[in-house]
């Protein structure tokens, strides 16, 4: 059986790192095929530096971060902040999943304070059932079946909030999610410093820098695991699950292929299966025992 193909989509450079990338990181330890990919272009992303200076930029550092597991990196060519799920955006990307034919797409939820993020989402359900139609866009072979498709984690809440089905304890994998995020400098370091305010914090030293951001990440993180500790507790068994400190979560989304035991244990490994976590559990209570004892 071959592996696995994994198809991050996030709307700019560094959402699909950031929603994802403790979890792709293990995907490519496993030698599973991931592409992450920035569904607009990153002009806008910034408070002094605009247009294709920026998108080159911001390209260069999602390429960066992508080679830092080994996984591709593409910046589609949408306008950053104008993004619309018109019919050649669709076109666009069908075409794009037909050619990579993911096992599993992962992208943002429809509800979302940013309108890339929603439309993002957007074109990605108005998208799940046409690959399949081979009349749409004729020119990329279709896919006989839908991917399985599933949700970054948030913390909107209407109209429904986040319901993850699956959780990843990415404790293992923080540094190099840090490294991927570290090479969005123009993000991290410039632009989200200065539109929250804080751009005075930011240190001048690249170490620092990486030192600093990696404490701010890690306080965005550690809330998740405490939010979901009894769904930890139940995937992971009593132990591993108190110890989890770092996770991402995703759920599943009704217009992709279902997401059922022997899928998710396929795209999943690295998480345990009620059978495991059963077996964990009764493991010190039932020490094997040999039948000529």
């Amino acid at each position: 059986m071959t592996a696995p193909r994994i198809l991050v989509l996030g709307a700019h450079p560094d959402d699909a790192d950031l929603k994802a990338g403790g979890t792709a990181s293990k995907w490519r330890r496993l030698g599973y095929e991931v592409k992450l990919v920035s569904v607009t272009d990153g002009g806008a992303g910034h408070q002094t530096h605009h247009g294709p200076d920026l998108t080159r930029r911001r390209r260069d550092e999602a390429q960066a971060a992508g080679a830092v597991i080994g996984a591709a990196y593409d910046v589609l060519d949408h306008p950053d902040g104008a993004l619309l799920p018109t019919l050649e955006a669709r076109g666009k990307l069908i075409r794009l999943i037909r050619g990579f034919h993911p096992d599993l797409i992962l992208t943002h939820r429809p509800n979302d304070y940013h309108p890339d993020h929603r439309y993002t989402s957007v074109l990605v359900q108005d998208a799940a059932y046409m690959i399949t139609v081979p009349a749409v866009c004729p020119d990329a072979p279709h896919l006989e079946a839908n991917p399985v498709i599933l949700y970054f984690s948030d913390d909107f809440r209407k109209p429904a909030p986040f319901t993850p089905d699956v959780i990843v304890d990415i404790g293992d994998e923080l540094s190099r999610m840090m490294d991927m995020l570290h090479c969005h400098a123009s993000q991290f370091y410039e632009w989200l410093p200065y539109n929250g305010g804080y751009a005075a914090d930011v240190p001048v030293d690249a170490a620092a820098r990486r030192s600093w951001l990696e404490e701010r990440i890690r306080r965005r993180l550690r809330p998740l695991a405490d939010r979901w500790r009894s769904q930890l507790l139940s995937t992971y068994g009593e132990d591993h699950g108190r110890r989890i400190e770092y996770v991402e979560a995703f759920e599943a989304s009704e217009y992709g292929a279902a997401l059922d035991a022997a899928v998710r244990a396929r795209l999943f490994p690295f998480v345990p299966t009620a059978t495991q976590v059963v077996e964990e559990r009764a493991g010190p209570e039932w020490p094997d025992v040999r039948v000529d004892d």
